[in-house]
């Protein structure tokens, strides 16, 4: 039978239905698409795939299963190296990773790997109800900060080798950024909740509301009796642009933003947190996070949504898929452009008028690309006398964020860079004796996945040091 050139499509909403609602975009294979697409696979014997995967999952093996409609195997398979199935099969830039060492994709479109995980995820969450089996204790105790994707996948793994494990999350809900930062639309909240639900069947214990360095510190959790701490407090502390006008009521971080609708339900109609909706909305940046605001406002009654953005469309360092998907539900890239001033309404004559200190609009100032810079991207260079006005009520900036120095400050000892991340070696250790660190803690904002390798690092470091 010849191999079909092109990966077998996934369905998804129609744009001009889904920018109105916060439903999930992609509506996933069904079993027959599932398994055409699995005999896609050449099924390689140097597998080079699984080089591509942050955390080495056996993808041949999986897809092997799925050809076979052996779903549960497939999920089998997935789940020995991946704590977070369905979320990776989501959110993770498989264009980059696994599938862009496919053989396949040599010659033709690569096997939809992504989507074949999501799909055997999402067949065991709704077929097979029974918990997995809580494994014996090894007598071993080990604390997780943060309940994000690095968090999640140490205390897993920890965790199936019988540790003792309890994850302390700040907010009120375990999930990390995979519940306040990514929008239902892409990542639906009851897929965070399944993975970490079949995590605390595996017998880990998840404390919300827990600030460490405010309400317990580092060295406090060893006293109580851990014997390592495994920081993946992600990076929460977002960046701004330093411009005038970026103090103006309107004007969110794209952290707040997504929070106030993803984490505190703004877009619901019976919530009460407050959040600015309708008129146009201008989302500076360029990255996944910036799609994500942009869409979102699109969903909260948006009338117009910019992304603006210094780099053209070549550079932007979003997924591929979310760019398109913006793109056709209308949002407008405004590329080669970079804010200067944020405007705001001033009333003079009458301080009390409720419009004061409200955004009114933006200048922006064009841009061409100059030399490479020290990333390899085209330097974006100003265009003299170029300046110009949009009119926006509301301004998102997604340009980034750094790691919250709160556990730095209340830790002695712990080593950082000059931007805040933690410092590590290779095993994920910290210049403190059993310490350990992954995720954007230690990076900056990075995947998800790249996160969950982070995590699997240090939980097997964790282990070979404690069994010593």
């Amino acid at each position: 039978m010849p191999i079909d050139p092109k990966k077998h499509e996934m369905p998804t909403q129609a744009p001009e239905v889904r920018a109105h609602n916060f439903n999930e975009v992609a509506l996933g294979y069904t079993e027959e698409v599932a398994v055409a697409e699995a005999q896609r696979c050449l099924n390689c014997k140097n597998r080079p795939c699984v080089s591509g995967c942050p955390v080495n999952i056996n993808i041949p093996d999986f897809i092997a299963k799925m050809k076979e409609a052996d779903f549960e195997g497939a999920y089998q398979i997935i789940s020995k190296s991946s704590s977070l199935p369905a979320v990776c099969g989501r959110v993770c830039p498989q264009e980059t990773q696994c599938e862009s060492k496919c053989t396949l994709g040599i010659k033709f479109e690569p096997v939809g790997i992504g989507r074949l995980e999501r799909f055997a995820a999402d067949w065991h969450n709704e077929n097979v109800k029974e918990a997995p089996e809580k494994p014996a204790s090894n007598g071993h105790r080990v604390a997780i900060v943060g309940s994000g994707p690095s968090g999640l996948t140490c205390a897993g793994d920890l965790a199936k080798k019988g540790y003792d494990v309890t994850v302390y999350e700040a907010l009120h809900t375990a999930g990390g950024v995979l519940v306040y930062g990514i929008p239902e639309f892409r990542l639906p909240k009851a897929i965070v909740a399944k993975e970490v639900e079949t995590l605390k069947s595996l017998g880990v214990d998840v404390e919300t509301n827990v600030v460490i360095g405010k309400t317990l510190t580092i060295d406090e959790l060893f006293e109580d009796g851990f014997e390592a701490v495994f920081i993946g407090s992600g990076a929460g502390l977002p960046n701004f642009m330093n411009i005038p006008g970026e103090s103006l009521k309107g004007v969110y971080s794209a952290n707040e933003f997504l929070t106030r609708s993803n984490l505190m339900k703004a877009y619901r109609e019976d919530m009460v947190t407050p959040i600015q909706k309708g008129g146009s909305v201008a989302v500076v940046g360029g990255g996944n996070v910036a799609m994500d605001a942009a869409r979102t406002a699109l969903r909260l009654g948006a009338e117009h949504v910019y992304i603006i953005y210094r780099r053209s469309m070549e550079e932007l360092p979003a997924r591929r898929e979310e760019v398109e998907h913006a793109e056709e539900e209308g949002i407008d890239f405004c590329l080669l452009n970079n804010p200067v001033e944020i405007l705001g309404f001033n009333n003079p004559d009458d301080p009390r008028d409720p419009r004061n200190g409200f955004v009114t609009g933006i200048r922006c100032i064009k841009m061409e690309l100059g030399e490479p810079d020290a990333s390899g991207r085209r330097r974006p260079v100003e265009i003299p006398g170029s300046e110009f006005e949009l009119h926006v009520d509301t301004v998102v900036m997604a340009i980034g964020t750094s790691p919250n120095p709160l556990i730095k400050n209340t830790t002695a000892g712990l080593e950082v860079n000059r931007r805040g991340g933690i410092i590590v070696n290779e095993e994920g250790l910290t210049s403190r004796e059993a310490v350990y660190a992954g995720g954007d803690a230690v990076t900056g904002a990075a995947t998800v996945i790249s996160a969950m390798g982070a995590g699997k690092v240090a939980a097997k470091a964790i282990d070979e040091a404690l069994q010593k």
